[in-house]
């Protein structure tokens, strides 16, 4: 490691999704936080080894939707029956059913948005730059390898004990990468 550098994480490699989903198990049952397993297709089941939760995106693009169809439903309610009322034929100054159609695509409006405001927020994203990207063997990834990489921000992480941990997994070249 250079002097200038700083340390990001521990980074192992793996030949078959098998060997990255146990060794996932195994990083996952020594409490680590802030790692993730990068492979060139889904492996299946690889979200439950790795212990992770749903998402909180649909958080998001559900509360984007309950506020676009509050929004419609409220924007044509005061249109209609305050801003600009136009009393016709003893008519009610304001029906859900026809504030329906705008509501409804408010609804998917702002859920999209949600989704992708949502996604970028909990991605981190956008970032310009990620120290895997200049590491050699990473771009393997997207060809035939599976990498397991442990952050050194991590508050279980510890040098040694982590290489070694990675070892008895069955992780091969395994090196720091820095930022």
């Amino acid at each position: 490691m250079s002097e200038t550098a700083t340390p990001y994480g521990l980074i192992a490699e793996f030949a078959t999704p098998a060997d990255a989903m146990h060794a996932a198990e195994k990083v996952r049952d020594q409490g680590f936080k802030r790692w993730d397993v990068y492979s060139p297709y889904p492996v299946h089941g690889m979200d439950k080894a790795m212990g992770l939760k749903n998402s909180k995106v649909g958080w998001f693009t559900f509360c984007g939707g309950v506020t676009g169809y509050t929004l419609g439903m409220v924007m044509i309610w005061w249109m209609n029956a305050h801003d600009y009322a136009i009393p016709v034929g003893g008519k009610p100054m304001f029906s859900p059913f026809s504030a329906f159609p705008p509501s409804y695509e408010l609804t998917i409006l702002l859920g999209a948005f949600g989704a992708l405001f949502g996604m970028l927020i909990v991605n981190r994203l956008p970032r310009l730059h990620h120290p895997l990207l200049k590491h050699a063997r990473f771009k393997l990834a997207s060809h035939d390898r599976f990498f397991i990489v442990i952050e050194c921000a991590d508050p279980s992480y510890r040098g040694d004990e982590t290489r070694a941990l990675l070892e008895s997994a069955g992780g091969h070249n395994i090196e720091l990468v820095e930022e």
